[in-house]
């Protein structure tokens, strides 16, 4: 009695490497869309890299001395391309777009401090010659008309040990001896060559140039732009940052 044929032997070889091509298939199937997804993934990691350290960076305000310009809880977007961004590790720069220009509220690294990032305005540039007398600012001789400024306690005018570095930038040398500046009176000052003075707009309650001198060329880093988010911190509120938003303030260009 002859054996019934087993389920193998009805596969033909030509049918047996369709089934083995077919389950390889499925497998590069597999590995080919892991392996896209790879690459989409590190070229994603790339651009962002890119865009950060050439083009364009968060920054978030966590003090209050730029109001009413800049709040407490407004997120920036701070153009890295408009005055040169440096190339990592050469202490070299890309070409800048523009010089920085007076009046430009620009983004910065602590001239006392590399760890901190501060955002002021740039009042004085490289040869001028700067001046305060009771809270009024004048540049070259001429007072200045500021409207973004504020001051919430002109009547206080404090002399302290922070402004004795104004002394070597005084145009009369021969009056640093009885020179003791304030935070309402000092200067004249003359802006050194590749430096910069820079002041908060709320000009009673910041800690900029008067205190802690020149901001180096070296030290900028780009241009703010655009508030992109902004919210009233609240430290009753864990979710102020979604509860109390400014909608008002959103897309609301920096000037």
């Amino acid at each position: 009695m002859q054996d019934a044929p087993g389920p193998d032997s009805r596969i033909t070889p030509e049918q047996r490497n369709d089934a083995l091509r077919h389950v390889n298939g499925r497998r590069g199937l597999g590995l080919g869309f892991l392996w896209e997804w790879t690459k989409v993934f590190w070229i994603s990691v790339a651009i962002f890299l890119v865009l950060q350290t050439f083009i364009v960076q968060a920054f978030k305000i966590p003090s209050g001395s730029m109001e009413h310009t800049l709040l407490v809880g407004d997120f920036l977007l701070v153009n890295k391309m408009a005055y040169g961004a440096e190339i990592p590790f050469t202490h070299r720069r890309l070409p800048a777009l523009r010089e920085p220009r007076r009046g430009d509220v620009m983004v910065f690294e602590a001239p006392e401090d590399p760890d901190k990032t501060y955002v002021k305005r740039l009042v004085g540039v490289p040869g001028d010659t700067l001046e305060m007398k009771d809270g009024m600012l004048l540049r070259n001789g001429i007072r200045l008309t500021e409207d973004y400024v504020s001051h919430t306690a002109p009547e206080v005018d404090r002399v302290e040990d922070r402004f004795r570095w104004q002394r070597q930038f005084v145009v009369k040398g021969d009056a640093t001896i009885g020179y003791y500046p304030s935070r309402n009176n000092w200067g004249p000052l003359v802006v050194p060559d590749k430096n910069y003075f820079v002041l908060g707009d709320n000009r009673d309650n910041s800690s900029d140039s008067r205190y802690w001198g020149f901001v180096p060329d070296s030290l900028v880093r780009g241009k703010p732009f655009v508030i992109y988010y902004s919210y009233a911190p609240d430290s009753s509120q864990s979710l102020a940052w979604l509860t109390r938003i400014r909608w008002s303030r959103l897309g609301e260009l920096v000037k």
